[in-house]
């Protein structure tokens, strides 16, 4: 006699209800409605704002100008010069505060006698508030008390005291030194993160078939941060562009438009000179060459970590 074995029962799909396909955009709606109402309708409100005359000390003589604004603005020497100012800006505080938080990183990664206190320490620049640091920094360049005057007369670098934040052609490099220390300890502690992932088998590895140190940095360390290097680098750049408050404490844009950056100016023109109309359109403007940057720095960036 044969045993017959039952055929498998043939599995049934039971269609997902709607409310479970629904689920996961439920969840996620009121995230998206508030960031929409935080992010976006105050942009779409400051677009709108820029297409008028507004200013607040003559509110019945607000009037629609269109592109007028706009081209107001192209027209304005101290747009331009606030452009100028901005593209020096990002384009020294980032790359020396990266510079130094790589330098520091590698020296934290290393075993040394209260390494753990030096890693506590370093980012005490980071975390004082940005008017401390403003203030402090002010009173180091002080042409009367300043303590770098101070160093510098002793060693005999100088022969007089430097006014730094007087003298135009220093007032920008000046804070571009004070942002860079106090933003250099992100760096460091990202970047540390990031060497701590390393396998050190990939050094001794290295090390076995004769590879200098400089080649193993080259070919192991950089490819390994790589990564943290793109994402610290894109949050720097979006945030020393947006960055007003030391510049505003320290000189205030002075002197002259010798420090006016672009978010700068429209705070000044906005608040201060109570033209809404004219310092939204600088802002509106800014917003979009800061987007045009971080869409190329990103397309950069994404190449360089996929090689």
């Amino acid at each position: 006699m044969t045993a017959t074995t039952a055929p498998l029962s043939t599995a049934v799909t039971i269609p997902t209800p709607w409310s479970v396909r629904l689920m996961p955009y439920m969840l996620l709606a009121p995230a998206v409605l508030v960031t929409l109402f935080i992010v976006f309708f105050p942009m779409m409100q400051a677009v709108f704002t820029s297409l008028y005359d507004l200013v607040l000390w003559k509110p019945n003589a607000s009037r629609f100008v269109g592109f007028g604004n706009y081209a107001k603005l192209f027209a304005d020497p101290v747009f331009w010069m606030a452009l100028g100012n901005t593209a020096i800006w990002i384009g020294l505080t980032v790359p020396l505060q990266m510079g130094l938080g790589l330098l520091t990183a590698l020296l934290l990664n290393r075993e040394f006698p209260w390494r753990g206190l030096a890693r506590a320490l370093i980012i005490i620049p980071w975390a004082l508030p940005s008017v401390v640091i403003a203030l402090m920094w002010r009173w180091i360049y002080d042409p009367n008390t300043g303590v770098l005057n101070d160093i510098l007369l002793y060693l005999s670098v100088v022969q007089s005291a430097v006014p730094w934040l007087a003298d135009p052609r220093l007032a920008l490099y000046a804070i571009i030194a004070t942002l860079t220390w106090q933003g250099f300890p992100f760096f460091a502690v990202m970047i540390l993160a990031g060497l701590q992932g390393i396998p050190k088998s990939h050094y001794e590895a290295a090390s076995i078939d004769g590879a200098s140190a400089w080649r193993q940095f080259v070919h192991i360390t950089l490819p390994g941060i790589a990564p943290v290097l793109a994402t610290a680098g894109l949050l720097r750049v979006i945030w020393v562009a947006n960055s007003m408050d030391v510049i505003f404490v320290m000189t205030g844009g002075g002197p002259g438009y010798a420090t006016h950056t672009l978010p700068l100016y429209a705070f000044v023109r906005a608040r201060q000179n109570l033209d809404f109309g004219y310092g939204t359109t600088i802002a509106v403007t800014f917003t979009i060459l800061l987007g045009a940057i971080v869409a190329v720095y990103l397309a950069r960036t994404m190449r360089e970590v996929e090689r």
